[in-house]
């Protein structure tokens, strides 16, 4: 059985604005997380949509904080 390992997008500041994190790049940058947000969802779609599992996480929502 193979193991497809999924996409995570993380939502987190970067440089004073919000951004988009994945496998070291950053993308999606905007002074509003919403934003950030849509940009990451927009591209986790369009991972899936090419048969990749993702994760999208915001850093402060649910728990979860980045370092």
């Amino acid at each position: 059985m193979a193991v497809v390992e999924r996409c995570v997008f993380t939502v987190i500041r970067h440089e004073g604005v919000w951004a988009v994190e994945s496998a070291g790049e950053f993308f999606g940058h905007s002074v509003d997380k919403e934003v950030a947000k849509a940009a990451a969802n927009k591209r986790a779609r369009v991972v899936q949509e090419g048969g990749r599992p993702c994760q999208v996480r915001v850093s402060g929502e649910t728990g979860f904080y980045a370092v």
